[in-house]
């Protein structure tokens, strides 16, 4: 298990600089120009050209490249904001426990509400439950992050006026955007396990457990449920990485100071170091989040951790 994990977080060094390639051809071959938005719409043609050689900007897309390259790998060094002249790692560092708790809180709910929801749907099939539940999950699919978050701010802060719309800092001004973002997530996990727990119930094991006598519950729940459980932990796992993605659009509809909220106002003046750690750091989680997702079917399935050894 330790080689393979070992193996995994060595393939995290090209799939990062594949990444890192990408993202910065494309910042440099988008239009606009990072000079002129750092100097402001004010400044002189001096000033604008004064700063874009200061940042190397007049350099050859190649030399630009290699530059960051050079300081990424030998000095872990994102650069400096183009705006504020701080270290990128020092103001992602500042913002992202906040996208974390976002992400985290509206995973765990997604969780809740996917698993349970889905466990139940499969052993109502066929009945008004299932159907009910199953229509949730398609809406909760068809309806965009920025849609549920708007319409969440409109009925409980406009209308009910029980919970605020906006902020980060209390319980209560959490509890719209992590249902905001993690409904959706729990629409995916939800069909997922309906699926999974189906095709489990129909096994010939099941079929004994339930002629020997045993608790319905327990099958469900040790038998069934433990069996299903790994098509459903890689949708957590793809679920988790998506979060951080949408955690831009909630962060930005709630006003909550995450790396979301960075990004977009980062895209807005042109600040490509910014941007461009952002997406490094969201990539980082992702990938860490399937390495441990491949590391959780270990201790599920018995047969794939013999599999790793």
């Amino acid at each position: 298990m330790a080689k393979y994990i070992l193996k995994r977080l060595l393939i995290l060094i090209p799939t990062l600089l594949g990444i890192s390639f990408i993202v910065f051809s494309l910042l440099y071959l988008s239009p606009g120009d990072a000079a002129l938005a750092a100097a402001g719409p004010n400044a002189t043609k001096e000033t604008v050209e004064a700063i874009r050689e200061s940042l190397g900007l007049n350099d050859p897309f190649i030399v630009q490249y290699g530059n960051y390259l050079k300081n990424l790998v030998f000095h872990f060094d994102l650069g400096k904001s183009y705006q504020s002249g701080m270290s990128v790692t020092e103001t992602l560092l500042r913002v992202f426990p906040t996208t974390i708790k976002l992400a985290s809180g509206a995973l765990i709910i997604s969780i809740i509400m996917g698993i349970s929801f889905g466990v139940l749907a499969a052993i109502k099939k066929n009945t008004a439950i299932d159907s009910i539940i199953t229509a949730l999950g398609m809406v909760g699919l068809a309806m965009p992050i920025f849609w549920s978050g708007l319409l969440l701010i409109i009925i409980f802060s406009t209308k009910l006026k029980v919970l605020p719309a906006s902020g980060f800092s209390s319980f209560k001004q959490m509890i719209l955007p992590w249902f905001a973002l993690g409904f959706q997530s729990s629409a995916v996990i939800m069909r997922m396990t309906r699926s999974a727990m189906l095709d489990v119930l129909d096994k010939d094991y099941i079929r004994t457990a339930l002629s020997k006598g045993l608790l319905k519950r327990k099958i469900i729940l040790v038998h069934a449920l433990k069996n299903a459980m790994i098509p459903v932990i890689t949708t957590i796992g793809l679920q988790a990485g998506g979060l951080l993605g949408g955690s831009i659009l909630t962060e930005t509809i709630f006003s909550i100071p995450g790396i979301g909220r960075l990004m977009v106002d980062s895209i807005k003046t042109r600040d490509y170091p910014i941007i461009l750690g952002a997406i490094l750091l969201i990539a980082i989680v992702y990938l860490l989040i399937s390495i441990i997702v491949d590391i959780l079917y270990g201790f599920i399935n018995p047969r794939i951790k013999a599999e790793y050894k």
